[in-house]
């Protein structure tokens, strides 16, 4: 699915999908298997890979819903 990555105004990283019309921060973010793995406040993971450093912000994605 597609995602969009900004940050908030506090500097915060926020996840957009629009498919489900979801905003989420991002509470903790790790490396896994599957490239970069992002857990939004919600509790969904995100895994995302081929995510350059550093993040350009705003950027759309594709990201992988693990959980």
């Amino acid at each position: 699915m597609k995602v969009m990555l900004r940050q908030n105004s506090a500097g915060q990283l926020l996840v957009y999908v629009a498919k489900k019309d979801l905003e989420e921060e991002v509470v903790s973010q790790t490396e896994g298997s599957e490239g970069k793995i992002f857990t939004l406040a919600n509790g969904w993971e995100l895994a995302i890979p081929d995510l350059s450093e550093p993040l350009q912000l705003p950027q759309t994605v594709e990201a992988k819903r693990l959980s």
